[in-house]
């Protein structure tokens, strides 16, 4: 299972960034927007998944999912996703992510593929950070195309109001939310 969900995450990873039509919704250029800067340190822990687009990679995950990210020396981040599957097995995969700009930039890409293959471009997938609460407590991850979204949380659920209001800053940024699955924390 574990090499299924790495292929699946490579996989993914070496989908090509094509421009999108601007969505119904997004004024100006329709481009996404990230938050203005992210403290990387501060990111780092763990985080759980609260809400997600279905996607193909995770579609053998039931509940628990979560993240973990640890800094490194050198600068990247170790990322450790984990999941539930529906016969009670612990899916995991774990991979890297590099910042792209500097040292506050929102904008990382993220690898499952072999650091041998780390010098090919189309094994990094885009990690934005869009949306992200000042207590670094909730926070929304896409990428350029808004074909994947992923709702975060410190804690293994939110309260309706901060869900709600994140909900509709994601409308204003062109996502249909109504496509958004939750994810069940049951531990």
């Amino acid at each position: 299972m574990k090499k299924t969900l790495v292929t699946a995450l490579l996989c993914l990873a070496t989908l090509p960034a094509c421009a999108n039509p601007q969505p119904a919704g997004v004024a100006g250029d329709g481009r996404l927007q990230t938050i203005a800067a992210l403290d990387v340190p501060r990111y780092m822990g763990t985080w759980y998944e609260i809400a997600r687009f279905p996607n193909w990679f995770q579609q053998k995950c039931v509940a628990n999912a979560s993240a973990r990210y640890r800094l490194q020396t050198d600068g990247t981040v170790t990322v450790d996703n984990r999941c539930r599957l529906a016969n009670g097995d612990i899916s995991s995969a774990s991979g890297s992510a590099r910042q792209i700009g500097g040292a506050s930039s929102p904008k990382l890409q993220v690898r499952f593929a072999p650091a041998w293959l780390s010098w090919l471009p189309w094994v990094w997938g885009d990690y934005w950070v869009i949306d992200l609460d000042e207590d670094y407590q909730l926070v929304a991850i896409s990428e350029p195309n808004r074909d994947y979204l992923w709702v975060l949380a410190r804690s293994r659920s939110v309260t309706p109001a901060a869900y709600a209001a994140l909900l509709a800053r994601l409308r204003q940024q062109g996502f249909d939310t109504g496509k958004l699955q939750r994810t069940p924390q049951l531990d």
